[in-house]
């Protein structure tokens, strides 16, 4: 297996990769069910302007890595649009190589071309390493995020 990151190949998910993702999900949030409307969901998700699920492939075509782009439209900074990633997910079995690194590169790369004056990522991590992996890929700490959730 080939394990530089360099080798990776990013492209948008398409509607066959539902099973990949939800299993590369269950790396991220073990704990989550499978969705029951699991088909629907991913269907609005990969056609909804201005969100990209991006995947990255290794050479074998094995999905190994993903996270979400999301471009907002903006009347503020003349114009100009904004980004959030989020779900940034690589497969426990393939960890530590750069490939999460690459994903949010990637990620970067298309809110860059889409003019966006600002990307977002949140984390609920408290891990340091979690922190400076978000602050290695050119993320700063340096707003105050605020959420309300719902019970699911």
């Amino acid at each position: 297996m080939n394990d530089d990151a360099s080798a990776l190949r990013f492209r948008s998910a398409a509607a066959d990769d539902l099973e990949t993702v939800l299993d590369l999900y269950r790396h991220l949030h073990p704990e989550d069910p499978r969705p029951a409307n699991a088909s629907a969901a991913w269907s609005d998700l990969i056609t909804a302007r201005g969100v990209t699920v991006l995947v990255g492939a290794l050479p074998s075509g094995a999905l190994v890595t993903s996270c979400t782009v999301v471009v907002i439209p903006n009347m503020t900074r003349n114009a100009a649009p904004y980004a959030l990633i989020e779900n940034v997910v690589t497969h426990a079995d393939h960890r530590c190589r750069g490939y999460g690194q690459a994903a949010l590169r990637a990620g970067i790369r298309l809110a860059n071309a889409a003019g966006c004056y600002k990307i977002m990522l949140m984390t609920g991590s408290k891990r340091e390493a979690t922190l400076r992996f978000y602050e290695n890929a050119g993320f700063k700490r340096d707003k105050t995020a605020f959420t309300i959730r719902r019970d699911v």
